[in-house]
């Protein structure tokens, strides 16, 4: 049984990350998440791995004010170590991992004017975080798949982001504003490699940040930069754009990630109604 090897959530992890996970910021976060299981169980002695754990641990971060999602995003790094563990056969039993139900939260997306306000304050801080912002809101892009550009995944008219969270490439077609921001990132960064890889993402954000609080957006926790991606999908879903492709255009892994925006596009329903209004008893 594991109990008796005594191996502890650090060695697991310093055993099967790299098996697990691929070098990123979502494997950086699994492994804060893993820290602090790990640290939980020495300050309570609690060492086995079992529902009475989970259970525990449910009501320590609920205590700590985390939401039904961020405790399920810790779960499932838990759960994918111990899986792990489990299959080499050093693990008896696993415990009974069970989603926690999420609300379903305001999606914070930008108005117009909202994201002309930010790009005037990016632009006084730093143009390539203003261009680097457009270009995210036009793309639907996150952060990292940005950075990661290189000039030859950009063709023409379309752009291909190959290191994606569900590591599945994708090709998308570009906006005019976004080949604009693209062209005029191609005169002023030229010796690139890319059109936004000398841009590191903790001075993005800090400039993020910093245009922010000048802002009347300052108190809103929500506006953090994926607000630009959830901003690009509003827009696809507000513009009547079917939530199939809404989903190949952002490269969500499962259409319920998409169906979010589903909400903003309520005329897909029409012919519902239609049909109702056409029915002969």
């Amino acid at each position: 049984m594991y109990e008796n090897r005594n191996d502890t959530l650090v060695e697991l992890w310093e055993r099967y990350s790299s098996l697990l996970w691929e070098d990123s910021k979502h494997k950086e976060a699994c492994g804060t998440y893993i820290d602090e299981i790990h640290r939980f169980m020495l300050k309570s002695g609690h060492k086995n791995y079992d529902n009475v754990l989970l259970d525990k641990l449910t009501v320590h971060f609920r205590q700590k004010g985390n939401r039904n999602s961020t405790i399920n995003r810790k779960f499932a790094s838990l759960s994918k170590i111990l899986r792990k563990h489990h299959r080499n056969g050093e693990l008896g039993r696993l415990p009974e991992f069970k989603k926690l139900p999420e609300r379903n939260a305001r999606i914070r997306f930008f108005t117009p004017d909202e994201e002309q306000n930010m790009l005037n304050e990016l632009e006084e801080i730093d143009p390539h975080y203003a261009q680097l912002s457009r270009f995210l809101v036009e793309s639907g892009a996150r952060i990292g798949e940005a950075l990661k550009l290189n000039w030859c995944d950009i063709d023409g008219d379309y752009v291909t982001f190959w290191e994606t969270k569900s590591s599945q490439p994708r090709t998308i077609p570009l906006s005019e504003r976004a080949r604009k921001v693209i062209a005029e990132q191609r005169k002023k960064r030229s010796r690139k490699s890319g059109p936004f890889q000398d841009i590191p993402y903790y001075k993005f954000r800090g400039g993020w940040n910093s245009a922010k609080e000048r802002t009347h957006m300052r108190d809103d926790r929500n506006v953090v930069p994926h607000v630009l991606r959830h901003t690009c999908a509003s827009r696809l879903a507000q513009s009547g754009v079917d939530i199939k492709r809404i989903q190949e255009f952002l490269g969500h892994r499962t259409l319920s990630m998409t169906l979010r925006y589903a909400h903003l596009s309520p005329k897909h329903l029409d012919v519902c109604a239609e049909a109702l209004n056409n029915f002969k008893s």
